[in-house]
């Protein structure tokens, strides 16, 4: 991660599990062109700002901090920040020295949105990043012409690169996102189990990968497969 001012005592951490290969976007699919384009931005190929938007549980923000992953393991310097997290501190102290960082990524942007500050702090931060060359990477639940702000020369540097919306999974996408990560835990989930907990819990990706590694820890724990019953009895669903 980038070095944030040592004032603010941050701590801003990134989810091992958030990487491209566990985001679900199968080929020639509209989301596997996004995850091509971020890989492009990345290597140097692709655009260096690139805005993405879609509905809440479409994985922006797993889209993000494995954007971080992917560039740090290329040697590249990287610095995520939660807006949500972070509206209690002064943007300008957050973002000084940024422009020096290869990869900057700005998640849920409308937290900020007709704060007046914030929004010059981020335009300055557009043209600083432009200015040396490095890469911004920002996500939002809406499109840049619907966010509420107030600063349109922030809404124009908002769509100087490529934006791309985010597709939101089918219950069928969401079974097979569940599986693969299964998968990647060890763990054997059937179509039958799989169905069940989809059918049961709320269909917010997060939620569903969240309550998967709680099965994960209760199965190595009582040495127990993945079964109707006791997926019922662990999440009590």
């Amino acid at each position: 991660m980038g070095n944030l001012p040592q004032q603010l005592s941050l701590s801003v951490n990134l989810n091992d599990e958030a990487t491209f290969e566990n985001f679900y976007a199968p080929a020639n699919t509209h989301n596997a062109m996004v995850v091509k384009g971020l890989r492009d931005q990345l290597d140097g190929s692709g655009e260096s700002f690139i805005y993405l938007w879609g509905a809440p549980g479409c994985g922006l923000t797993h889209l993000l901090q494995a954007a971080c992953h992917q560039a740090q393991e290329m040697g590249s310097s990287v610095q995520y920040l939660p807006l949500r997290d972070l509206v209690g501190y002064a943007p300008d102290d957050l973002f000084t020295g940024l422009e020096m960082v290869d990869l900057v990524c700005l998640d849920c942007l409308p937290t900020i949105a007709g704060r007046a500050d914030w929004e010059l702090a981020i335009f300055h931060l557009y043209n600083r990043l432009r200015d040396a060359g490095k890469c911004l990477l920002v996500s939002a639940e809406h499109s840049p012409r619907e966010l509420a702000l107030s600063l349109e020369d922030l809404r124009s540097r908002l769509q100087w690169g490529l934006t791309y919306q985010v597709h939101s999974l089918t219950d069928e996408d969401k079974q097979q996102a569940l599986q693969m990560r299964a998968r990647a835990r060890g763990l054997e989930l059937s179509d039958d189990v799989a169905q069940y907990i989809i059918q049961r819990l709320p269909r917010d990706t997060n939620e569903l990968f969240w309550q998967l590694a709680r099965l994960d820890h209760a199965s190595l724990a009582e040495q127990r497969k993945l079964t109707i019953p006791f997926v019922k009895k662990v999440l009590a669903i």
